[in-house]
């Protein structure tokens, strides 16, 4: 005998839920809920009526044990539908397709759903998560890859998918790209905020490396870029809790559809270009934010036209700008290196550590969080780009002096010395640091004059010298005035009787 009558005691007066009602009358959680259910489709309430016995209570929600028999027999085993849903790909309607395979006077897919549902919720109670109109958006890249050929080479690279999904509407954005590295996530994002047409209040990552340095379950370390990214549009971002995948179910679907409805249906194309790969997504994209919703009217598109896009915040002014990031150490001459070339701070910072963020266009320094410089980006290596306000008080009284004034004084004086002069300002990174030393070398033809000047210049520079100390010390000890250093004689060339001569070869 069944013990129905107790379970809808349990159930209605001791207000027990499904697995304790089981476990006290030594039964399983899934009979507790048929028979609750069985009860709900009968019309029985709780109490019972006093002259109902439990024979009738049986009769009544199990009219013929052959009936139950079979009806029991056609109730799928949840939990290995439950197993099977965790592969890749499978889904709830494929599982019903071959459930009705194997009976095929079986329960329809909706009731198939619906109790699936009511099971889930039994065995695991989770958070509902109800998504606000322009709250979230979810991101991610999609598992699989577009395969795209080298033209030239015949070589197969892989072709990445990034995905944003918004919360309430499900609108999805998608944009092939060659990389997942941080400048490509980036770019893919400020795409994302002008295809939407808007920013939403939080911005939902995976844990991504390109997004969060340090996944935590309570303080996650972003990317500095990205907090600059978020910054700048505005908005907050809210990375998933790592093994938690129910905190990023919006996108995970959002994925599993894109890949069913974009790269699935680009499996047999041929793409020779990123741009060719961009324009089929796109189209593809088009079709899955127009596709008609299953049970709700409307669609994606029209959805978030109606109900999200108009509670998006309003874009910048401008769009963000990535600016890739370098540590360095200010020199003692008060300027910094990026890629050959040499920026300056203010002097007051030699020594100390600095960050350079720069673009194709712009390059900024920021000590402790504060900008201290600007310059316009140049890719001319060996050269300097200073501000007059970054040099210290004595410094600021040459600022006026430049390589070709001083070359020009020195070509007054002879060619030599031009020569000279050029030579000293070459070896040192900026030339202004060998100012110094071309103005002693030009003030020299005041002791020793001009003739005597281009001498010692001459003399110096045959010995590989270029510097004030070496010109000076050849005009103290009159080296200038002694003949140079005899040129080695160029060898005689040889002739002998038996050695043919250049006319044996025109005549």
């Amino acid at each position: 005998m069944r013990k129905t009558k107790e379970i809808l005691r349990l159930k209605f007066e001791a207000q027990l839920g499904n697995h304790k009602i089981g476990r006290a009358l030594g039964i399983s959680a899934a009979t507790v809920w048929e028979a609750l259910v069985r009860a709900s489709a009968a019309g029985i309430a709780w109490p019972l009526a006093e002259q109902m016995t439990e024979g009738e209570l049986e009769r009544l929600l199990y009219p013929s044990a052959n009936t139950a028999a079979r009806k029991n027999a056609r109730v799928p085993d949840w939990p290995e539908v439950q197993r099977e849903l965790r592969r890749k790909h499978v889904t709830l309607r494929l599982l019903w397709e071959e459930y009705k395979a194997l009976h095929p006077d079986g329960y329809e897919y909706s009731w198939f759903c619906q109790h699936f549902r009511s099971w889930q919720k039994a065995i695991d109670l989770v958070m509902r998560q109800e998504h606000k109109a322009g709250e979230k958006v979810f991101i991610d890249w999609a598992g699989d890859t577009l395969p795209l050929i080298d033209a030239e080479t015949g070589e197969v690279r892989p072709c990445y998918l990034f995905l944003a999904v918004l919360g309430a509407s499900n609108y999805t954005y998608a944009e092939p790209t060659l990389l997942q590295d941080s400048s490509a996530f980036l770019s893919c994002h400020t795409h994302m905020f002008e295809f939407y047409g808007g920013v939403p209040e939080l911005l939902v990552p995976d844990n991504l490396k390109t997004g969060v340095t340090s996944p935590s379950y309570y303080e996650p370390d972003l990317n500095p870029a990205y907090s600059a990214l978020a910054e700048h549009y505005g908005c907050c971002v809210l990375p998933t809790r790592p093994a938690r995948p129910r905190d990023k179910a919006k996108v995970e679907n959002g994925v599993l559809f894109a890949e069913r409805r974009i790269i699935a249906v680009l499996r047999r194309r041929r793409f020779f270009s990123l741009e060719e790969v961009k324009a089929a997504v796109a189209a593809e994209l088009d079709r899955l934010n127009e596709r008609s919703f299953q049970k709700l009217s409307g669609c994606r598109r029209s959805l978030f036209l109606a109900e999200e896009q108009p509670l998006l915040r309003p874009l910048p002014a401008r769009p963000y700008e990535h600016r890739d990031r370098k540590r360095a150490r200010v020199h003692i001459d008060y300027h910094v290196e990026l890629f050959g070339h040499y920026y300056s701070v203010p002097y007051r910072l030699a020594r100390e550590e600095v960050e350079i963020r720069y673009t194709p266009t712009l390059v900024e320094i920021f000590h402790q969080g504060v900008r201290v410089a600007s310059h316009a980006r140049s890719d001319a290596r060996g050269r300097a780009s200073t501000e007059l306000e970054h040099m210290p008080p004595r410094h600021r009284h040459y600022a006026s002096w430049t390589p070709e004034r001083f070359a020009g004084w020195a070509k007054k004086i002879g060619p030599e010395t031009e020569r000279l002069v050029l030579a000293v300002m070459a070896r040192y990174r900026h030339p202004a640091l060998g100012y110094r030393s071309c103005l002693g070398i030009l003030r020299l033809e005041q002791r020793y004059g001009a003739t005597r000047l281009e001498a010692a210049a001459a003399r110096t520079l045959s010995f590989g010298g270029a510097s004030y100390k070496s010109v000076s010390h050849v005009l103290a000890s009159g080296l200038d005035q002694k003949p140079g250093p005899t040129p080695a004689r160029a060898t005689e060339p040889l002739f002998h009787e038996n050695l043919r001569g250049p006319d044996y070869f025109t005549s």
